[in-house]
This record gives C-alpha cells, structure tokens and sequence, in this order.
C-alpha cells in the first residue's frame, strides 16, 4: 500500500477504483466496503484507492470542541495496510479553501484529473462539496466514471458506524465496540514523562502521549500493550486524574504487570479489552493507593480468566 499525502498527479498513477471518506477506526462497514472495492477493482483490472482527509472534516467544522477521533491517521494507514484491500491511499488536507470547494468542481478537479476515477464505491448517505451539495446522484450522473452505492452493514442487527462505535465506547461497551470494530479498541502512542508519581506509590505507569484533546472513552481499564518487549497485561487509566491535578486536560497511563524496563520514548498500542470503572476523585493518596491495588487485581484476575479461554 502506497500512501500520498496532497495532490498525486506528479506520480503519474493509473486509473483507479476509488472509494471516499473517512474511515475513523475502520471497523468492519469500512473494511466490507474495501472487501467490495476489490472484488470490483479485480473485473476491471484496476487497483483499489482510498480517498480520505486530514484533519477530519467535523474536526475542523466543530473548531475548540471537535467530536471524539477513533484513529490517529498513522493507525488507519496500519489498518488499512494490515487488511491488505487498499492499493494507494491519497490523503487530502482538509482546510478553508478546500471546504468551499463546488461539488461539481471536486469531481472535475480531484476525482477525474487527480485521480483518475474509473469507478467509485461510496457509502449510501455519502455527501461531499461547499454545503454538502455533491451525493450520490451527482456522481450518478457523471458519464466518466461508474459510480455505486454500498449498502448499510450490519453487525448484530445494528448499522456499522464510526458514531456507534463512539458510542458504545463513551458506554463502557467494550465487548460492543469490539463486535463492530472487529478488534479491540486502541491507542497508540510515544510514551512521555510525566509526573512520576506512580513509582513512588509502587505502581509506576507509561504516560501515553494522546494526539488528540477528546478521547472517545474515559476510565480504569484492563488492558494488553505492544510494547518493545512484547505483548504485555496491565491496567490503565484514562481521564483527568482528578485525585492529584485539576488539569482538564486527558490522560493515558498505563500500569504494565511484571515488567521493569524503561519504555520513555518508545511507542507503546493500548488495546481496552474491559471497563472495570469510572474515574473517581479521592480524598488522600492512601485510598488511591488501595483503589488501584484492587483495580490490579480485578485486571489480573481478568487477564487470567481470558488466556484460560483463549487455552
């Protein structure tokens, strides 16, 4: 998979079939859609692409409170490579002047002399251009390229979505957003110092760095971690922790078990397997201490309970 960032024209690409939006955390409506785009992109003979957009469109709309990102863009690129459906994706930065471009121009300038669309794959509620005036009777109507419509997917009777996935995260619904994402939820992230003191109370944690301001989940949770040493158990808190800061703003710490080295600096993906509470302010150290050795042991105890199943 070849990524390109801004306008692709200077690489002198074939024609593609081509599929558009934002795949926030590619869960399993998107990667059907791909699975689809293949099997298209394979009768024609073309290779399959990816249009999507940095920053997200609601993030730059919704300007000082933009709604919970799933995926930093290095992770969809992972995802989208790990699937094996995406020959090139092109990632088109998402600013004022683009904002106001015409529909009917977006699909002269980027769609045909850009890219090269011969087919097109979008989502049945996909909107695009200045005021959302492009759908999918505009592309429709364009003889240059074919243009379908793929159908709702459902997971359990509920519509594969990037919001439903949102939701059920902000729930605690981890066993739901899994379902949908196929995966457990994740984040990734270069490992910060912080504060320290987690050490000195005998639980020293890895401060996950988060490139975004409003995670989609906040609490005390089980947790496996990638980490250079391995797959590794732990437990992980992600909030304001109001016990010992009155910061507003979020943070991923991560308490791995049985594990001594310095991961300061390395890249670290959290993946959220259970929600074991929500965050709580404490009146001294000593009931936060005695919090988190019961968070440790419940998260113990699940961890052993999953790799006995997984026997």
């Amino acid at each position: 998979m070849r990524a390109f960032l801004g306008n692709p024209c200077r690489f002198d690409l074939p024609p593609c079939a081509l599929t558009i939006g934002n795949f926030d955390g590619v869960h399993l409506g998107h990667q059907r859609m791909l699975a689809r785009l293949r099997d298209e992109a394979n009768v024609r003979g073309l290779p399959t692409a990816l249009l999507t957009f940095e920053p997200h469109p609601r993030e730059f709309f919704a300007k000082g409170q933009p709604p919970a990102r799933l995926a930093i863009l290095r992770d969809k690129l992972q995802f989208l490579a790990q699937g094996g459906l995406v020959d090139y994706v092109f990632i088109y930065r998402f600013n004022h002047a683009f904002s106001r471009m015409a529909a009917e121009d977006f699909v002269q300038q980027v769609l045909l002399q850009e890219l090269k669309t011969s087919y097109v794959l979008i989502g049945d509620d996909f909107q695009f251009g200045a005021d959302r005036k492009g759908n999918f009777g505009l592309l429709q109507n364009c003889r240059d390229f074919v243009t379908e419509a793929m159908p709702s997917v459902l997971v359990a009777g509920e519509r594969a979505s990037s919001t439903l996935v949102r939701e059920r995260l902000a729930a605690g619904d981890l066993d739901s957003a899994a379902r949908l994402l196929g995966r457990p939820y994740q984040v990734s992230g270069k490992v910060m110092h912080g504060q320290k003191l987690g050490r000195t109370i005998g639980f020293p944690t890895a401060n996950v760095h988060l490139p975004h301001r409003f995670p989609p989940l906040e609490g005390v949770f089980v947790v496996q971690a990638d980490t250079p040493a391995g797959r590794l158990g732990g437990v992980a808190s992600l909030g304001k922790n109001p016990t010992v800061t009155d910061s507003q703003h979020y943070k991923l710490e991560v308490h791995l078990f049985d594990f001594q080295g310095d991961v300061y600096g390395q890249r670290l993906t959290v993946h959220f397997l259970h929600k074991l509470r929500d965050e709580a302010r404490y009146d001294d150290l000593n009931e936060l201490v005695a919090q988190i050795e019961r968070d440790a042991a419940s998260a113990r105890t699940y961890l052993n309970s999953l790799q006995r199943d997984q026997a």
